[in-house]
């Protein structure tokens, strides 16, 4: 399922390019192209879900499956052992901007607490 206006899904479905560095069944992961680290990739689920409040019972597979995405990124930018922060804001108070659930992926510099 898809959003017509959505930004992510306009680049799941080659609409719009990225630099995807990332593919499994349920999830892609490619660089921000606004990177607020070295390392700042957004793994998305292929399936539009627009913000965690609507996030269903029969999505914890695919919600699950970003968090084993993240492992694998963090493994293969080499970010994994020294730290990396995942990150996944609701609504635009949180900060966010595309209303396609993602999972921010940023490392390669010590991260700030809080993260303002």
């Amino acid at each position: 399922m898809s959003s017509d206006n959505c930004l992510f899904c306009k680049i799941l479905n080659g609409e719009i390019p990225a630099e995807i560095i990332y593919e499994s069944e349920t999830a892609i992961g490619f660089r921000d192209i606004n990177a607020k680290a070295p390392t700042h990739v957004l793994v998305i689920p292929r399936k539009h879900i627009s913000t965690i409040n609507d996030i269903e019972v029969h999505d914890e597979t695919v919600i699950g499956s970003l968090y084993t995405a993240a492992r694998e990124i963090a493994v293969q930018e080499g970010i994994a052992e020294d730290g990396y922060r995942a990150v996944m804001n609701c609504n635009e108070s949180a900060g966010q901007t595309v209303f396609h659930i993602h999972l921010h992926i940023l490392g390669g510099r010590q991260m700030d607490w809080p993260p303002g």
